[in-house]
């Protein structure tokens, strides 16, 4: 199931430097303030400390970016070094977001769905690879997560101006959510959707490609120690000779509560909640997650985080397991090889796998 992006917003920046240190212990408040909390919580800032001339720097930026905050952390030798990577990486994503988001009339999104069952549409090599992961998370839920649900469109979860469709529209755009009818041809670079009035929305699957590239461009760039978060989903690289980054993992059933901590060395944080983006109407609540068999907000789990070394295990993954339910739920992340996952029930229940209970420290 597609997380709707948001339209985009102006582009704000913050940034910080402040020297790092790499091997003096770190008291707990330090050590909490110092390093990353995500999942919703975004980047917690370092403290305002000065440190010995030649240490390493770091540098923190966030931007508005996918509808959300997206925030870098890094850590290297040469001040000029981060901020050029971090432009570069900030760069990227922004350019791969303007080509995968279905607001903007002249995206890659947009032409696809604008020749829907009349002719393959060249995609570039970034967009096909996500395809293929939707593709791929699809077949493996049984439909649960599908990329073709923004065939029915007219939802709206901003709070402010929230947007349904009546059930009258659901009922006539329901029968063309159909994953199987995304042919894409790798070698010509194309995709096609089989049939007039089918619609991708990448908003569920894209955003996570998207920050592992600003990671990726960040390497290129020679910085061997950085995290990518944005709203709730996190990826992360840390060498051998500094401490792996602290990640605060939010509690789906209450939200404005950090439920745990895990350290996050290499690999992927992904969350999914009804809790990221919804609104109220006649006493019902209406959230971002639809259901690709109803084209309504599923009704199962509350949320659900995972943890992962590999983006395609991890992408997409946790939609699917809030459509499935708890107990199908359960199934498909204990099914997907190198992935730990939690899931928060809508009757209050905490269940998480034993690789998952091991790494977060409980709050």
């Amino acid at each position: 199931m597609p997380r709707e992006q948001q339209a985009p917003g102006p582009q704000a920046r913050t940034e910080h430097f402040i020297p790092a240190r790499r091997a003096e212990p770190a008291s707990p408040r330090r050590r909490r303030f110092a390093l990353a909390g995500a999942l919703g919580a975004g980047l917690a800032a370092w403290p305002l400390t000065g440190g010995a001339v030649g240490e390493p720097a770091r540098l923190r930026q966030s931007r508005a970016l996918m509808g959300t905050q997206v925030d870098i952390a890094a850590v290297a030798d040469d001040a000029q070094l981060l901020r050029a990577a971090q432009q570069a990486a900030f760069d990227r994503m922004e350019r791969l977001a303007g080509v995968m988001s279905h607001y903007e009339p002249t995206s890659r999104v947009a032409a696809l769905n604008l020749a829907a069952g009349l002719q393959p549409v060249p995609v570039g090599a970034e967009m096909l690879r996500v395809l293929a992961m939707a593709r791929d998370v699809s077949r493996r839920s049984g439909g649960a997560f599908d990329v073709t649900v923004g065939s029915v469109g007219r939802w709206h979860f901003d709070p402010r101006h929230p947007q349904m469709p009546t059930p009258a529209h659901v009922a006539a755009h329901l029968p063309v959510v159909d994953y199987r009818k995304l042919v894409l041809d790798e070698r010509a670079g194309t995709a096609y959707l089989r049939q007039r009035g089918m619609r991708v929305d990448l908003g569920g699957i894209a955003k996570l490609y998207i920050l592992e590239a600003g990671l990726e461009t960040l390497r290129q760039h020679g910085i061997r120690h950085a995290l990518v978060n944005g709203g709730g989903d996190v990826v992360a690289m840390s060498g051998p000779a500094i401490r792996p980054w602290r990640v605060g993992i939010r509690d789906p059933r209450h939200p404005d509560r950090l439920l745990a901590t895990l350290d996050l060395r290499e690999g992927f944080v992904a969350s999914s909640g009804d809790y990221e983006r919804f609104f109220v109407r006649d006493g019902r609540r209406y959230h971002h997650v639809l259901d690709p068999k109803t084209g309504y907000p599923a009704q199962g789990p509350h949320g659900v985080t995972l943890i992962g070394a590999d983006l395609a295990s991890v992408n997409g993954l946790g939609a699917a397991a809030m459509v499935l339910g708890p107990a199908d739920g359960r199934e498909l992340v204990v099914g997907t090889r190198g992935v730990e996952g939690l899931i928060a029930g809508d009757d209050g229940g905490l269940w998480m796998t034993p690789g998952m209970r091991q790494r977060l420290r409980l709050g």
